[in-house]
């Protein structure tokens, strides 16, 4: 288990929406540093956040961004994007590959980068932000690229148990931020998703269901398709 008091805390997208959450939240339960990244740090406005400059899918931007943050014990990589390529059919295979280029391969190249450093630091804890998503492939590619980088976590924790570091899973539906406006039904508000992920960090838990709909798609998982696809029966 990992306690967030003391800690040095490094939130990928730390700028807004449950990054700027959980930046917020780690303050609150007494993280002693914060390190929050963005494309552009000035975007960071957390008085008391060290902004760093991160463009998660460039290895020259990561290996640099560790190279700053030799301190971090605890790594969120919530950093994402989704560019609405719903359609495997339809939408341009570049669309795809840039939203597993960010949401992929830029949380593989953090940690992979980070993982020495907090290895140095005597352990930690890594938090991987996935999706409803990661277990239901309505919304094509970021779908896909959720449930890659649940798998991704799932190898991670076996690797890393061993060098003392936890990993967690975050799970959640709709967060009220700028990525869900569209949207027009329930949504989670960030201030909570990032609490229940920093209580599954402390307590060591595997992964965080943060809402009924997480809980409710991870259930199924076991049952038949046609029950989380109901268009199967159509």
């Amino acid at each position: 288990m990992t306690s967030i008091k003391n800690s040095v805390a490094l939130v990928t997208g730390g700028s807004r929406g449950l990054g700027k959450a959980l930046v917020e939240e780690l303050y609150a339960r007494g993280a002693a540093k914060v390190y929050a990244t963005a494309r552009d740090p000035r975007s960071v406005t957390h008085p008391d956040a060290v902004p760093l400059a991160l463009e998660v899918t460039d290895p020259a931007s990561v290996a640099a961004a560790a190279a700053q943050a030799q301190d971090v014990t605890v790594l969120i990589n919530n950093a994402g994007i989704s560019v609405g390529a719903h359609s495997f059919l339809d939408a341009a295979v570049e669309d795809v590959r840039r939203e597993f280029e960010t949401n992929f391969y830029g949380p593989l190249l953090v940690t992979r980068a980070f993982v020495p450093v907090i290895e140095r630091n005597g352990g930690g804890h890594l938090l991987n932000v996935h999706s409803v998503l990661s277990w239901i492939g309505i919304a094509g590619s970021y779908s896909a690229t959720k449930a890659a980088l649940w798998s991704q976590t799932n190898s991670l924790r076996l690797e890393l148990g061993a060098r003392g570091i936890g990993v967690t899973g975050l799970h959640v539906g709709y967060v009220d931020t700028d990525m869900a406006a569209h949207v027009d039904g329930p949504k989670s508000a960030p201030r909570d998703v990032a609490a229940l992920a920093l209580d599954g960090v402390e307590a060591g838990a595997y992964e965080v269901l943060a809402d009924d709909i997480s809980r409710q798609v991870k259930a199924g998982l076991s049952g038949d398709l046609a029950a989380l696809y109901p268009q199967l029966s159509a």
